[in-house]
């Protein structure tokens, strides 16, 4: 289980290794952790190698510095581009100059159109670490832009230069204007793992992230308010099927939603929740329901006005339009006793009514809400561009405002708890930014509710399996361009039957 450390965390633990240190241990640790991830991608002859190391003006800089040495030590052809700083540098980086200095590796002044035009075998990014506070610009952005033009691997140092280590955001990203920042293919992440790694921009900009503790001592590190997604926070809830057991044994689903014209989005939820193991699913429609799913039968349609919203757990949003008498059936859910998720137009209902927030918040069952970015700007009362600028506390805000787990869904889904924490997920690709797989995961949520999961370790599961699923039919080829959300389906059944039978009890 992979925890997740703020800038903030990251300093303290910094400071408080350094006092038990002799002074630049750190930084040398860095370099030589640098240097380790870039000789794995080297190849075998090394001394044919070309390796651009770019060092900026501060203490990444000087980590850049120590990687180059280590691999102008080991025989590749090391060029750096080196960025003064403009105050009185920290002694460790003058360190780490002199032995840069005393290396082969050769410094040149290098402009954009030297670095585009030579073949670099690897690119080492040192220019900013996480305490970049202001957007990259001018030269350096040019810099930065032409670094991202080249087809080679690229390893950042700590994290992508500018990339906001806490949020995954772009710094400069704003409605009005874009910042920039270097797409690594590779990031070694010094002291502890980072949330912005891992969410927002933060996958396509760190690439595959390697984490180096640079043996600091365990007794530094406080308890993490922040995790990686992982089997390990949830396999104990999987249950392998009794022979003795029956329909009523694993739980009912009701999927509340499917207004006229929408009935495409809970019959997709209904059939994931039948398919993930509920025992009974019953898809209850706001407008007039069909008779039955003709691809799946299972299937029991019944209109949402009729329906006892007290003898089943509810997904209420799919499909379900905005409505007086939508608003009439979230209500209705909201006064029930059942474990609800709640999804869609549920959550837009629920932004333009207080009565219903007040309701929800009031609620003593588990409760599992699914916005997107922009359901969830709707439900703080701010933009979709300020929620994404910081996904992690907008997932925060939400569940303590609503008293609800919260999965805010995109690359990087963030799952937060009542109490605060958060589980940034770990699986998922582009294949689910399609129409219809929002769905699937609110049926998914739905059914392990219903078959006993608590709370917190059925947003977690749900999450995990959805984006497994997505990635296993990218592995066989069938993605991500063009996955369609019913294609889930069965993936996620595969998936869910071998979470039973490797972790089940």
């Amino acid at each position: 289980m992979t925890p997740l450390y703020t800038v903030a965390e990251i300093r303290a633990i910094e400071h408080a290794a350094a006092q038990r240190l002799p002074e630049g241990a750190l930084m040398q640790r860095a370099g030589q952790a640098g240097a380790n991830e870039a000789l794995d991608l080297l190849p075998f002859t090394i001394n044919k190698a070309r390796v651009l190391v770019l060092a900026g003006p501060g203490n990444n800089g000087g980590d850049a510095l120590e990687t180059a040495a280590h691999l102008g030590h080991a025989g590749a052809q090391v060029t750096i581009l080196h960025f003064p700083p403009a105050g009185t540098p920290a002694q460790e980086r003058v360190a780490a100059l002199q032995r840069a200095r005393s290396s082969p590796a050769r410094f040149a002044d290098g402009t954009t159109t030297t670095i585009a035009g030579a073949d670099w075998t690897l690119v080492v990014d040192g220019l900013f670490g996480i305490g970049l506070a202001r957007p990259i610009t001018g030269d350096m952005a040019a810099l930065v832009e032409a670094v991202n033009g080249l087809r080679c691997p690229i390893v950042a140092l700590d994290v992508p230069s500018g990339l906001d280590a806490d949020t995954g955001a772009i710094i400069g990203d704003s409605g009005a204007a874009s910042g920039v920042a270097v797409r690594a293919t590779h990031t070694v992440t010094f002291i502890a793992d980072k949330p912005g790694l891992h969410t927002a921009d933060g996958r396509d900009h760190a690439g595959i992230v390697i984490v180096s503790n640079l043996d600091i001592d365990r007794d530094l590190f406080p308890a993490a308010r922040a995790r990686l997604n992982d089997v390990a926070l949830f396999a104990h809830c999987a249950r392998r099927r009794r022979h003795s057991s029956h329909k009523g044994s694993h739980g009912s689903v009701a999927v509340v939603g499917g207004a006229r014209g929408m009935a495409g989005a809970p019959i997709l939820a209904a059939r994931t929740a039948l398919n993930s193991g509920a025992g009974r699913v019953y898809a209850c429609f706001v407008g007039d329901p069909p008779a039955f799913d003709a691809a799946q039968p299972e299937l029991m349609c019944r209109s949402a006005q009729e329906y006892d919203f007290n003898s089943a757990v509810l997904v209420v949003g799919p499909g379900m339009g905005a409505s007086a008498a939508s608003a009439e059936m979230l209500a209705s859910a909201l006064h029930s006793q059942s474990a609800a998720v709640l999804d869609a137009d549920a959550l837009n209902l629920l932004a333009a009514g207080e009565n219903l927030r007040m309701q929800l918040t009031q609620r003593q069952a588990p409760c599992i809400l699914t916005p997107h970015p922009l359901e969830a700007a709707r439900l703080l009362g701010i933009s979709a561009a300020q929620v994404q600028a910081d996904r992690p506390a907008a997932a925060r805000a939400l569940a303590l405002q609503l008293a609800a787990t919260v999965v805010l869904k995109g690359s990087g889904t963030v799952i937060a708890a009542r109490d605060g924490n958060i589980v940034i997920n770990s699986t998922g690709n582009p294949a689910l930014a399609t129409a219809g797989t929002g769905d699937v995961l609110s049926g998914l949520c739905g059914s392990l509710l219903a078959q006993g999961w608590p709370e917190w370790e059925a947003a977690l599961a749900a999450v995990w399996l959805h984006g497994m699923a997505a990635d296993v039919l990218v592995t066989e080829g069938a993605g991500p361009i063009g996955v369609s959300a019913s294609e889930l389906i069965p993936a996620i059944r595969t998936a869910v039957n071998r979470l039973a039978m490797h972790h089940g009890s």
